[in-house]
């Protein structure tokens, strides 16, 4: 398993791309090793099949340039039954995987599942550090430098901003692959996602831009206050 410079971790097949896909972009463009972690297959999503939506992801990965994507198959909507096993996982990943830079979900979300990841990831981050937790001597215990949360469904005043006016299409483009989750088709019934979601996405970009003097903007809020222009 190769290293990376940025894991991106969501619970859900698309949710890293809604928050942070215009960064991963980039990073990509810039050279840099992007991984993507999904916790589950989003069996349980009201449109689409698992089949579908890893197609899907498979289509985005490869307009995004991720170099890997992994996925650990633990149960949408059960996380926090197995919540000792995610974190016990996600620290052996980014042992593993030694990125600079972890990306999870902002920590307040109407989507349960999304902030169960984010309480997840920020132990399994501040857990991997830990030399007594899980040793292992062919992975040694290893903090990341950063880690920042993305939005996916609520918006706070960003302290990471991220121009993303350049690519902002290529993000829609990738937003668009999984149609499954955002477009109406036959036999798929109305959800938050069909109505009108990609269009609100686009809106808080833009509302981030504005704030930061640009067209489209990509928030994230970490630990402390700092601005990035780049991840």
């Amino acid at each position: 398993m190769s290293s990376l410079d940025i894991l991106a971790i969501g619970a859900h097949p698309d949710d890293v791309e809604i928050g942070a896909a215009g960064s991963l972009l980039l990073a990509a463009k810039q050279g840099k090793r992007i991984g993507i972690l999904d916790l589950t297959y989003a069996e349980l999503s009201s449109n689409g099949n698992v089949e579908r939506r890893q197609q899907e992801a498979a289509a985005a990965d490869r307009l995004l340039g991720v170099t890997q994507r992994f996925n650990f198959g633990l149960p949408d909507r059960g996380l926090e039954g197995v919540r000792d096993e995610a974190i016990s996982r996600v620290v052996d990943l980014i042992r593993r995987t030694r990125p600079q830079i972890v990306l999870a979900p902002y920590f307040q979300d109407r989507h349960p599942d999304h902030e169960s990841v984010s309480r997840i990831v920020r132990e399994a981050v501040f857990s991997a550090g830990i030399h007594k937790y899980q040793p292992d001597d062919a992975h040694p215990a290893y903090r990341p430098a950063q880690l920042l949360y993305y939005f996916i469904n609520s918006t706070v005043t960003p302290q990471v901003v991220v121009d993303v006016t350049a690519i902002y299409p290529e993000k829609m483009n990738v937003l668009k692959c999984y149609r499954s989750q955002f477009e109406l088709e036959e036999g798929s019934v109305a959800t938050p996602l069909t109505n009108g979601y990609l269009e609100s996405v686009e809106y808080r970009e833009r509302l981030f831009g504005q704030q930061a003097g640009v067209m489209y903007a990509e928030g994230f809020v970490g630990a402390a206050p700092y601005v990035l222009s780049n991840l």
